[in-house]
């Protein structure tokens, strides 16, 4: 195996157990790894530190293993039995109520650069490094034999690999077939995914406790649902008794698939209606129409998916929020999400607090969100925590 030798005191990080080395902490490497090898990596004084996948850039080996062991089939499906005995314990295995589930979140189950979620029968595994990608095949049998019920295993990575890698991906059937129908239950309620050509791997299972909680809050209450994608928060808030939900998206196919998701778990139900619009001009436009609603969700798309970007996105966080603030009825709420890795939970707060004083509004803290238990944060990964949410009283 090709190695990796450390500058003096590089391996300090690793010892903490972070599973990520930098290029600059490299001094040599014995060998000529193509992207995606698999590479020892050793202190300057010769000894083993960790075992991972090579890749191109700032961070140069992702760690899968800190134990000086063989990576072979069987230690690929041990990972896999481990994330799904997690779930199995934590009760999100639970058929004919709750079918959809995070399987793998990369450096939180110790397998970094990969992504699994199961919808049913079916696994969507997504690869965030050449090193998962080559690996693709060995895991899709893990996954089949590792969890019950799952027969199929769909490959979605054409954009999430490294652009600059010498590979060429294609989307598909790793093992099984294309099902009759695309769908899952979440906490009951039945939704239609589209992991063929929607978002991520074709639903956002990391708000299924948020839209729980909202579910809560429902009732009686008019309900605005922005950049609703496939509709789940409106769904959920139908089910907990509001009065009227709107939902708000400028994609045609998001407003589709969650009349569809309306349709399906409440037919003929008139309370809801959807509007394909721009969310800022919605927001905008409400004051014309003096329309104001007791509860807003606002889960946009990532602002800021580097740092270049960020200071943008905080710009755009706190634009957004204001117009909430201004538009909600007094004693509203306002469920407000950043998806953006590179944005903290303090940044996140402050340009919230910041939308509040412009607005002149009296606002208090309810609940501070994060990601569900099935999306676990690595306690030596902290960059993990990518989902932050604030549940807001607005007097």
């Amino acid at each position: 195996m090709i190695s990796i030798l450390l500058k003096p005191k590089k391996e300090e990080s690793l010892l903490r157990f972070h599973p990520w080395l930098f290029s600059g902490a490299i001094q040599s490497i014995e060998g000529n790894p193509a992207e995606g090898d698999l590479v020892e990596i050793i202190d300057n004084k010769r000894k083993f530190v960790a075992i991972g996948h090579y890749q191109i850039g700032s961070i140069a080996v992702r760690v899968v293993s800190f134990d000086k062991i063989s990576i072979d089939d069987d230690f690929w499906t041990s990972k896999i039995q481990r994330a799904y005995a997690m779930r199995l314990s934590l009760g999100l295995v639970n058929p004919g109520k709750n079918d959809t589930y995070r399987l793998v979140h990369g450096e939180g189950d110790s397998l970094p650069g990969l992504i699994v979620d199961v919808y049913a029968e079916t696994a969507v595994m997504q690869a965030h490094s050449v090193g998962m990608h080559e690996t693709r095949n060995i895991l899709a049998a893990a996954i089949v034999k590792s969890v019950p019920g799952v027969k199929n295993v769909y490959y979605k990575s054409e954009t999430t690999l490294p652009f600059k890698a010498p590979i060429a991906p294609e989307d598909g059937y790793l093992i099984g077939e294309e099902t009759s129908t695309l769908s899952a239950l979440e906490n009951g309620l039945e939704f239609h995914v589209d992991w063929l050509r929607g978002q991520k791997t074709g639903f956002f299972i990391d708000q299924r406790e948020n839209r729980a909680l909202l579910e809560r809050y429902s009732a009686g209450k008019s309900v605005l649902n922005m950049f609703c994608y496939t509709g789940g928060f409106s769904v959920y808030a139908m089910r907990g008794g509001a009065k009227v939900v709107h939902s708000v998206d400028s994609s045609t196919k998001a407003i589709l698939l969650t009349d569809k998701n309306v349709e399906t778990n409440f037919p003929n139900d008139l309370r809801h209606k959807s509007i394909d619009v721009d969310a800022f001009k919605y927001l905008n436009n409400l004051g014309e129409l003096e329309q104001k609603y007791d509860l807003i969700v606002l889960d946009p798309p990532a602002f800021a998916k580097h740092r270049d970007a960020l200071r943008n996105a905080l710009k755009g966080y706190r634009r957004l929020n204001a117009k909430a603030f201004e538009q909600i009825k007094p004693g509203g709420i306002v469920f407000t999400f950043s998806c953006s890795q590179v944005v903290s939970k303090e940044q996140f707060r402050l340009a919230v607090f910041s939308a509040a004083a412009e607005s002149k509004r009296n606002v208090r803290i309810l609940h501070q969100l994060s990601q569900p238990d099935d999306h676990p944060i690595n306690i030596y990964h902290p960059e993990g925590e990518y989902l932050k949410g604030l549940v807001l009283w607005v007097e």
